[in-house]
């Protein structure tokens, strides 16, 4: 059964870079590629909310299954992740990447292969759970111009601001990494704090 535009559009979020926003960008990483035009503070919005104004940059993403997860992975992740919004989680990162065409034309099998067998990026991840809470989504789908393939957004309590740091190293030392061409690591705080 196809899914409503209402069903799609409750999936469907922006991260707005401007003026104001509860998130207050303390540092704009550029990692590889092209870097992200300076702003002071993001907003995450339903992408149904007003269109922006006065905005840096706009980056969309839609939050979707997991495509390359199996079920005993997705079982484990799901009894040991904590929720969005945790009220001791008052640091974030934004961290948008666009893969290379290289990993486009690679059947799922392979990609499969490189990201959980080869490079472990669930098992990694399942090392930070519940400290690290996570929210994927995915942008390859929504329009040929958008500059990212997946927006990955994280929270995390500034006692585990280290933890999260450990976690994305071990996931850039890995053979997926190898086909990222564009990422920018934005980090966050609370602005109300």
């Amino acid at each position: 059964m196809p899914r409503s535009n209402d069903s799609l559009s409750n999936r469907l979020y922006r991260f707005v870079a401007g003026d104001a926003g509860p998130w207050r960008i303390v540092n704009i990483d550029t990692v590889v590629g092209d870097p992200l035009p300076a702003a002071v503070r993001v907003r995450v919005e339903e992408e149904t909310s007003a269109s922006a104004s006065n905005t840096r940059w706009v980056l969309r993403g839609v939050t979707s299954n997991e495509r390359y997860v199996t079920r005993t992975e997705k079982q484990k992740l799901v009894a040991r992740q904590e929720g969005l919004g945790r009220g001791t989680a008052t640091c974030a990162a934004l961290i948008p990447i666009r893969k290379s065409d290289a990993w486009w034309s690679l059947p799922q099998d392979k990609r499969r292969r490189i990201f959980e067998t080869r490079s472990r990026h669930i098992g990694i991840g399942l090392d930070y759970l519940p400290a690290i809470a996570r929210r994927l989504h995915h942008c390859r789908d929504l329009a040929s111009d958008e500059p990212f393939d997946f927006l990955t957004w994280f929270e995390f309590a500034p006692d585990d601001e280290s933890l999260f740091n450990e976690l994305v190293a071990r996931l850039r030392a890995t053979e997926e990494w190898k086909y990222v061409e564009r990422e920018v690591d934005i980090r966050l705080s609370r602005a109300d704090l």
